[in-house]
């Protein structure tokens, strides 16, 4: 009954009052933007690289001047006649969490960053902003996009990806569309990789809130082959030739796997309408990774994939922040008198915008760990350690699929951010 009173409140809240204003500014087609970003800790910059057209739009045609959360920089469209916004959107990035790293202390790097936008019917000026651990302005670059450009690239219209729907509930103007791409599958594996695909997905929807609006979502799994299999582990020397170039070590930590070839993922893709990139790396070395709009790369044949790829599906999809810490120190992504914008760790300096009205009157904050395992997943309040860090950074129950592999579910405060996005995303 609350669940069902909780859909109707939100529903109400996230009516498609511009939903009418896509058809005015938009065709059905998608501009793929490709950005460098670059720099170090003391600078960064924005540089355009590529526009790229595709055949089809798949994402919102609501809600489409507003952010779905704060993330670690936007997008801004604007009719360049009027003025008026007419599309927002919202990511993290690799190169944003290098910055906080020791090498960005001395080295400046470029990394690739593509975003899905729809495409305009009459000129339009797109700003793109980075934000500092503290929410301010690092960088921005504003350019005009003519859609009549002939140099605007044209993608996907003749060459397409192999692919097989794993879940089609609608067209991809009603749904909420995943890509999940193969990565160090050979031609000769792409059965392996059909299978492995099908195993994330029904790890995805058998957690809630997806369990309860799978008819929300279709799932696309895109044969993208390379010429090597499995993935690259620098440091044991091991090197491969892959779809995307992924490699574990980043940041020369062992298990975050990641990729710097962005627009490689988004080449694979062009022609297939998807909003959301899902990686399966084929290997059994324990990894992975997962950054908010961007994408989410987890090896397929460690005994711990399923959880994994739920794990870091609630990063990429969700914006949903880790709930586990291993040091006393302050984590330089996350300033103590600053509210973190993800939805499921607060640093309590701006509580009532997280979970505060889920948390039952007279429940002590900071709250005492539950010891009763009915009570680890469920009973909301705050408790410390969170963000990385054991002090100043607080989470909503004992445990949760963002802290642990062990956890049988999300939390009920990671339930109710993820439910807010898909029907942000669907409503």
């Amino acid at each position: 009954m609350k669940k069902t009173l909780f859909s109707l409140i939100l529903s109400s809240l996230l009516l498609p009052g511009q939903a009418q204003d896509f058809d005015t500014y938009f065709t059905d087609r998608t501009l793929r933007v490709d950005y460098l970003f670059t720099g170090d800790a003391q600078k960064q910059e924005v540089y355009l690289d590529e526009l790229c057209a595709l055949p089809h739009w798949a994402g919102r045609r609501q809600h489409l001047s507003e952010l779905p959360l704060e993330g670690n920089g936007n997008i801004t469209m604007k009719d360049k006649a009027t003025g008026e916004v007419i599309y927002r959107t919202s990511f993290s990035s690799l190169f944003q969490e290098w910055i906080s790293e020791k090498e960005a202390q001395s080295v400046k790097r470029g990394f690739e960053n593509t975003f899905l936008l729809p495409y305009p019917k009459q000129a339009a000026i797109v700003t793109i902003e980075l934000k500092d651990v503290r929410h301010r302005t690092s960088a921005s670059f504003t350019h005009e996009v003519n859609p009549n450009d002939i140099l605007i690239h044209q993608r996907g219209s003749t060459h397409v990806t192999p692919h097989r729907y794993l879940l089609k509930n609608g067209e991809a103007k009603d749904c909420i569309d995943i890509a999940i791409l193969a990565e160090g599958y050979t031609a000769e594996e792409m059965e392996l990789f059909y299978r492995d695909a099908q195993a994330a997905c029904d790890a995805i929807f058998a957690h809630e809130p997806f369990a309860r609006l799978k008819d929300r979502f279709n799932v696309v799994a895109v044969a993208s082959e390379s010429e090597d299999s499995g993935v690259s582990i620098p440091r044991k020397n091991e090197w491969k030739a892959t779809a995307v170039s992924s490699h574990f070590d980043t940041f020369y930590s062992d298990r975050y796997l990641t990729s710097r070839s962005v627009k490689a993922m988004h080449n694979w893709l062009a022609g297939i309408p998807y909003e959301h990139v899902v990686i399966l790396a084929n290997t059994d070395t324990y990894g992975g990774g997962g950054i908010y709009n961007s994408y989410l790369l987890t090896t397929a044949h460690h005994p711990m994939f399923r959880p994994v790829v739920v794990h870091e599906f609630g990063h990429s999809f969700g914006g949903l922040g880790d709930e586990y810490a291993y040091t006393s120190e302050p984590s330089p992504m996350y300033p103590y008198d600053i509210e973190p914008w993800e939805p499921n760790i607060t640093t309590l300096v701006n509580f009532e915008s997280k979970w505060k009205d889920m948390v039952p009157e007279g429940t002590p904050i900071p709250t005492t760990p539950e010891k009763d395992r009915k009570l680890l997943y469920s009973k909301v309040g705050v408790y410390e350690g969170g963000g990385y860090t054991l002090k100043g950074i607080y989470r909503p129950t004992t445990e949760c699929r963002m802290k642990i592999n062990e956890a049988p579910r999300f939390c009920p405060v990671c339930e109710r951010a993820l439910e807010k996005m898909i029907h942000f995303y669907t409503y």
